[in-house]
């Protein structure tokens, strides 16, 4: 009876190379990986790996891939509650991807081996668009007018933009972030209402069921505190 390991298939291995990278790049910027490193984790030779990806960017941007599917599902949630309470869970789950691949994601925004690739690029706009179109799910919009996609689409870089800030010391507690970027989103659409009666419309039915408790009322709760 062999007690030998089994021989992993191509895609396999192929996805095996993939998770040993996703686990060396959410410790250290990309740039600081080689794949000598990434063949010793795997417990395979160097060569070993370039028969399966032609170099690191090849590999980077596989596994850029995968961590992109990974970001846009976490902007999935189901149409039950209300929309603060919806996107509080999205920026949640947001978090923890960001948590579990800090220095790999800041390496994205900020710049890393893949970035300015063409196929790198296409990755980064389908998060967001991805983010973008769940968003508007939750709204009930389909084709949103102009000012509505001008605060989503500034909502969206608002939240990467956070996190960055957040990965660099942890200085403020995440979860506040979490709560403040709901509120963001909210502070958003209501400075778009006051000058656009269409926003002003969109706002309305976005709060008409938001509960006592929830992020929105919060929000105004603690505007009107402010005020007296």
């Amino acid at each position: 009876m062999s007690t030998g390991r089994r021989r992993l298939g191509v895609d396999e291995r192929r996805q095996q190379l993939i998770g040993v990278a996703l686990e060396l790049f959410s410790r250290r910027s990309p740039d600081e990986v080689s794949i000598d490193e990434i063949a010793s984790a795997a417990g395979i030779s160097r060569p070993l790996v370039y028969h399966y990806f032609p170099g690191k960017l090849s590999l980077y941007e596989a596994a850029l891939k995968r961590a992109a599917e990974d970001l846009a599902d976490r902007f999935v949630e189901p149409h039950e509650g209300s929309l603060g309470s919806r996107l509080l869970r999205v920026m949640r789950r947001f978090f923890d991807f960001v948590d579990e691949h800090g220095r790999g994601f800041s390496a994205l925004m900020r710049g890393g081996p893949a970035v300015g690739s063409s196929a790198t690029n296409v990755l980064i706009d389908s998060v967001r668009q991805a983010a973008y179109e769940q968003i508007l799910s939750h709204m009930g919009i389909v084709d949103a007018p102009p000012r509505l996609e001008l605060v989503v689409r500034s909502w969206i870089s608002l939240a990467e933009s956070t996190a960055l800030i957040w990965l660099d010391g942890r200085r403020i507690p995440r979860k506040e972030l979490e709560a403040q970027l709901v509120y963001d989103f909210a502070a958003l659409a209501a400075v778009s209402a006051a000058y656009d009666e269409e926003m002003a419309s969109l706002l309305r039915q976005m709060v008409k069921d938001e509960p006592p408790d929830g992020p929105f009322a919060d929000l105004i709760g603690r505007l009107v505190a402010l005020a007296s």
